[in-house]
């Protein structure tokens, strides 16, 4: 050791530590001409830094320069310590061979302490690599060494290291006591790039068992700790996008895998991270239903991995590719072999994506009639479903069902999809989020599909409603999951509201709101993610859709459930004791026509467009005959429920022929009919009437209403703050708002009815302990809602019938403030009166004058649920 060496050493901690001061001291040290020995930390820690955080090209210079200094200086242990830092480095950047070589050399040259944390260095180089049996090896040699000369620092680690590994090859509980055991050593440093790293992994170790809330808090609190360090999050980035896919996010995690590999490249970072990200954007494309981008992302990934000799990435990778190509329609006696040979590969790594290789072989034998190697496939996938993570048990559930309906075993095919889906079911219900539940049902998509197949095949109409049931609004089963007292959230829905009527007021003075945007999308991401940090806690409820429960409720009535079964839509017609099933058309078609339907109510929500009317009203009849075909004479005198799929929510059933003049309602399942129908309102029925800012009528109807209900608590002006009317509405019998409605396609817990000081959101009503047992909207696209998941929609409706709403009267599309007036009036009419809210619209339909106008305006709303 030479003098002045000794402040230098410092350095290398305080990289892990504070890495940006650590690259001043480091840049301020050569400034003064040191001696070899310090002047080769310096540009090690400089290497460091490049090499994690800047430009890897940048950082080889310095860390050859480091190399070059410790030879000088004549100091073996010095130049092995930079030799595994440049080993490292060099793996990063693509050149694996050389990297292991100065490995190889470091490993010679080192003796004792320093040796050890050569051997950890390599370790991790092999983690990198996938080669994890190697990696557990020097992680073994070193730790004793580490522990021995009590190198707290380096311990830890090593351990993170190591239960890392085991992550990978799913040693969830060997990873989690190594977690443990290193964060009681990461307590006692200041090493806070470290802890950052650390409880990222234990974000991944959460999210291996299972646990996506904790996951996402914790890889949430893991990029805070990066922030204030200013270091880049590339690894975060990759982990983060492998949650977001489970929790049915796949877009989200696309766009974040994307914006990290702009940075990297940017910055001329790590060549190893690219190829991670490109692989996690495979992913996510792929999940996303976007194959071609999924096989571009994914064919670059596996040329990466191969150049840089990292077979176990390069195994999933090529595995993405082949599941992208098969979506993509491609069918081929290759892909079966690929598929297989990938499979293969997997398992002898030890990989938990091993029986989705072997499923994906099975699918396409199957698709090309090779029964006999589709079974030899699926055989081994299907092993994975009594053991391991939820995907994984949901992956062998799925091959079972494969088996069972490639041997004609209906039964089979039912069984394997009832465990299937109940094993997704258990794992909804950890997820506090409405959110999360809906986006994760799609995972359970394949296994509906095939139930429903079977029972239409084989089981008959009350057979195929059941299963249309068993997966269609789930979400709606359960009310969300409220934090009880969750200041930060509470804070961030504050400070939201307040920024979206700043930015609100300044666009309607015409003054410019980029950073108003800014800080409201960035306010959003908050809430979105203290939203998903909760877990839930309803457990799961096993009770079966009861069907005699529902013929016996419909009494004289009848409720219609569209079922879609490989793309064609079959009517279930479901009254007088009685499931029937007819023949519907191609769901396709009716998904135009609604679209059609949807332009034509908006032209004539404004005068002089009554010449489209007749185009409108054919249209309507055109949809009745798709979604309702041969059933539209059996629908009885009394009222109809329609159950439509998530892509039909927008139609505007009033419009067809058949049940314009009739008690209409719509609900999102029959199940959720059934919880409305046996909802109980509130004893004291309380009514509140609220009246928001800009309404073109100054929603005039709310006077009027206030009058006539008396005693009815109204909300205007500065009474109708978001805070107040949350505190009216909980629990209130009945809920009058005529408020401007905002959907929101790319967000819809954010769409918004707009009070005086903001918006009031689907997060908002989702902290009510009851919400309203009737609402009634009455401003335009109230009722629009997002189709997500399986088949759930998200939106005000929905968010509201989970939490004590039996009924909701709301539009689906643009409407004439004038119109909704009379319309308003005359439904309140029929409440006083006794009647039901489906009742009071309809009545309050033929109440109206007969021009285009006011026509449109009835047709565009709907009574949603059964109160």
């Amino acid at each position: 050791m030479t003098a002045g060496s000794e402040p230098a050493l410092q350095l290398l901690p305080l990289v892990f530590a504070d890495p940006g001061e650590a690259r001043a001291r480091a840049e301020l040290l050569l400034e003064s001409a040191p001696a070899p020995l310090p002047a080769s930390i310096a540009h090690q820690v400089l290497g460091i830094w490049q090499r994690d955080f800047g430009d890897l090209r940048i950082a080889l210079t310095h860390l050859r320069r480091a190399r070059d200094l410790a030879a000088r200086a004549e100091s073996a242990d010095r130049e092995a310590d930079v030799l595994a830092t440049l080993g490292v480095a060099l793996v990063h950047a693509g050149r694996t061979r050389q990297g292991l070589a100065s490995f190889e050399r470091g490993v010679a040259r080192g003796t004792g302490h320093t040796r050890a944390r050569v051997l950890y260095r390599r370790a991790y180089v092999w983690w990198v690599l996938g080669r994890h049996p190697e990696a557990l090896e020097d992680v073994r040699r070193a730790l004793p060494v580490l522990r021995q000369l009590r190198d707290d620092i380096w311990t830890a680690r090593a351990l993170t290291l190591r239960a890392t590994v085991h992550l990978a090859l799913g040693a969830v509980e060997r990873a989690d006591a190594d977690f443990t055991a290193a964060e009681r050593l990461w307590d006692t440093t200041g090493q806070e790039h470290d802890k950052a790293d650390a409880v990222e992994s234990r974000g991944l170790a959460a999210f291996r068992s299972g646990d996506i809330p904790l996951a996402l808090r914790l890889l949430d609190e893991a990029e805070e700790r990066y922030a204030k360090l200013g270091t880049p999050t590339y690894m975060l980035s990759v982990r983060r996008c492998e949650v977001l896919m489970a929790a049915g996010l796949a877009p989200e995690a696309l766009a974040e895998a994307d914006a990290a590999i702009a940075l990297l490249d940017r910055l001329g970072g790590q060549s190893t991270r690219k190829a991670e990200l490109l692989l996690a954007a495979a992913r996510a494309a792929r999940s996303a239903g976007d194959a071609p981008t999924a096989i571009a992302r994914a064919a670059v990934a596996v040329r990466l991995f191969a150049a840089q000799r990292r077979l176990w990435w390069e195994t999933h990778a090529r595995l993405v590719l082949i599941e992208a190509r098969v979506a993509a329609g491609r069918r081929s006696g290759r892909l079966v072999g690929d598929a297989a040979a990938v499979a293969e590969r997997l398992a002898s790594f030890g990989s938990p994506a091993a029986p989705e290789a072997s499923l994906l072989a099975g699918r396409i034998a199957l698709a090309l009639g090779w029964t006999a190697d589709a079974e030899r496939h699926l055989a081994v996938a299907a092993r994975s479903r009594r053991v391991g993570p939820p995907p994984a048990r949901m992956t062998g559930w799925a091959a079972q069902a494969l088996r069972a309906r490639a041997a004609g075993s209906r039964r089979g095919v039912l069984e394997a999809c009832r465990r299937g889906l109940g094993v997704l079911d258990d794992h909804r219900m950890t997820l506090g989020a409405s959110e999360l539940r809906a986006h994760v049902t799609a995972q359970g998509a394949e296994l509906a599909a095939l139930a429903q197949e079977a029972s239409l095949t084989h089981g008959g109409p009350r057979r195929l409603l059941e299963w249309s049931e068993r997966w269609r609004a789930t979400v709606l089963s359960t009310p969300p999951t409220r934090p009880p007292a969750d200041a930060a959230l509470l804070s961030g829905l504050t400070a939201y509201r307040e920024i979206a009527a700043r930015a609100e007021e300044s666009r309607m003075e015409g003054r410019p709101v980029p950073a108003l945007e800014r800080e409201q999308r960035r306010l959003e991401r908050e809430i979105r993610s203290r939203t998903r940090h909760i877990r839930g806690s309803a457990p799961h409820e096993g009770a079966r859709f009861d069907v005699p429960r529902l013929l016996d409720l419909l009494g004289a009535g009848r409720l219609v459930e569209l079922a879609v079964v490989r793309g064609r839509v079959h009517v279930l017609l479901c009254g007088q004791g009685r499931v029937r099933r007819f023949a519907g058309g191609p769901l396709a078609d009716a998904v135009a026509e609604a679209e059609y339907v949807q332009a034509g109510l908006r032209r004539l929500a404004h005068p002089g467009a009554e010449a489209r009317l007749p185009l409108v009203e054919a249209a309507g009849a055109r949809l009745q005959e798709l979604l309702l075909g041969g059933a539209v004479p059996h629908l009885g005198a009394g009222p109809v429920v329609i159950v439509p799929p998530g892509a039909l929510h927008r139609v505007p059933w009033a419009l067809l022929p058949a049940l314009r003049d009739r008690v209409l309602s719509v609900s999102p399942s029959a199940g959720s009919w059934l919880r409305a129908r046996e909802t109980e309102p509130p004893r004291d029925g309380r009514a509140v009437l609220v009246r928001g800012p800009g309404l073109a009528t100054g929603g005039a109807e709310v006077p009027e209403l206030a009058d006539r209900y008396g005693t009815a608590t109204v909300l205007e002006g500065d009474d109708a703050q978001v805070p107040r009317v949350l505190s009216e509405l909980d629990g209130a019998g009945l809920a009058h708002l005529a408020a401007h409605g905002t959907f929101r396609a790319d967000s819809p817990l954010f769409s918004a009815l707009r009070m005086s000081d903001g918006p009031l959101i689907v997060h908002d009503f989702e902290r009510l302990a009851r919400s309203p047992y009737r609402i009634i909207l009455s401003s335009c696209d109230t009722a629009r809602l997002a189709s997500v998941g399986a088949d759930e929609l998200l939106g005000l409706v929905t968010a509201l019938l989970p939490l004590g709403t039996a009924g909701v009267v709301a539009s689906s599309a643009p409407v004439n403030d004038a119109a909704v007036i009379p319309l308003m009036l005359a439904l309140h009419k029929g409440l006083a009166a006794g009647l039901s809210l489906a009742e009071s619209l309809r009545d309050a339909r033929t109440a109206l004058p007969s021009d285009t106008v006011h026509q449109a305006t009835g047709w565009a709303f709907a009574a949603f649920g059964a109160a």
